[in-house]
């Protein structure tokens, strides 16, 4: 039987990255450990993030570090951004928590796509490979 393709959800990967409760972690590594190609969204990392540091109290450096992991598996592809890009947004979410997760995934949608201008009133918005703008063009 071939490996299917698939989305994973915010519970797969919270049980999986942080191993809780132990039956529930077990059945997401037999998914994500296993030869299906497997699917994240912006928004599971988002959320991901939030569950791990909020519920869990996961210090944001460790949270990126296994959000970070998670896209390293050859399995595991970002949807509709580029793998290196998402890899470049979690690092801006890492040294000083001046990125917010959801700014990083807006950073590296707009990065993967033809569309490289951002309109953002947060003046930390990392504009590296963007165009930041605060207000309308006239």
């Amino acid at each position: 039987m071939a490996a299917l393709r698939g989305f994973l959800d915010t519970s797969m990967v919270v049980r999986y990255l942080w191993g809780d409760p132990p039956e529930l972690a077990e059945k997401a590594a037999t998914v994500i450990d296993s030869e299906a190609d497997l699917v994240v969204t912006d928004i599971v990392v988002t959320e991901t993030a939030y569950v791990l540091m909020s519920v869990y109290q996961v210090p944001r450096e460790i949270v990126v570090d296994h959000l970070i992991a998670l896209f390293q598996k050859k399995n595991i592809s970002p949807f509709a951004l580029d793998k290196d890009v998402i890899l470049s947004a979690l690092l801006l979410c890492r040294p000083s928590g001046r990125i917010s997760f959801a700014g990083a995934m807006i950073w590296a949608a707009a990065r993967s796509s033809d569309t490289r201008v951002v309109y953002s009133l947060d003046e930390r918005f990392p504009a590296d490979g963007l165009e930041v703008r605060r207000e309308a063009s006239r």
